[in-house]
């Protein structure tokens, strides 16, 4: 479900209560804890933390006009979601992520390829997510996209 909200502020406002409080809490975790560098917009329908092509001008590959996804937040119909192609991509950090998660939450991890769900918000882990967002530099991020994203 992609909003067609202008502005992260735009998409916040747009949301019931209970998901405006939990998304604001995420972002307030990302933005206190993501290096310098990323940027915050809506990409996709979502709230997004981005590589700006100020600082990696071939932008994505799948789209180059777009800047280099990174992290994303949605509330979805059914769940919010956490997308962080730091976690697609590197099996260090998919497998740091998988072993912390049980010692934040009590429920199961549901998760997809970089898709973390949360059906409850009163079971998001925002420390977790908070100390995910430190874990890769602009600069990191942008050395894994271009060793598994980009051909030679």
């Amino acid at each position: 479900m992609q909003s067609k909200a202008a502005t992260p502020q735009e998409y916040l406002n747009g949301l019931e209560p209970d998901r405006k409080q939990a998304l604001e809490q995420i972002c307030s975790a990302i933005k206190q804890n993501l290096p310098d560098g990323f940027q915050e917009q809506m990409t996709y329908g979502m709230l997004g933390y981005v590589v700006p092509h100020s600082l990696y001008p071939k932008g994505y590959h799948c789209d180059p006009k777009l800047p280099l996804p990174f992290l994303s937040v949605a509330s979805q119909k059914n769940f919010i979601a956490l997308y962080h192609m730091g976690i697609y991509a590197k099996k260090d950090l998919y497998e740091w992520f998988v072993a912390e998660y049980p010692k934040h939450c009590k429920t199961k991890l549901d998760m997809g390829k970089s898709c973390i769900r949360f059906k409850k918000v009163s079971d998001i882990p925002y420390e977790l997510i908070a100390e995910l967002a430190g874990k890769m530099t602009v600069q990191d991020w942008i050395d894994c996209y271009e060793s598994a994203f980009t051909k030679s």
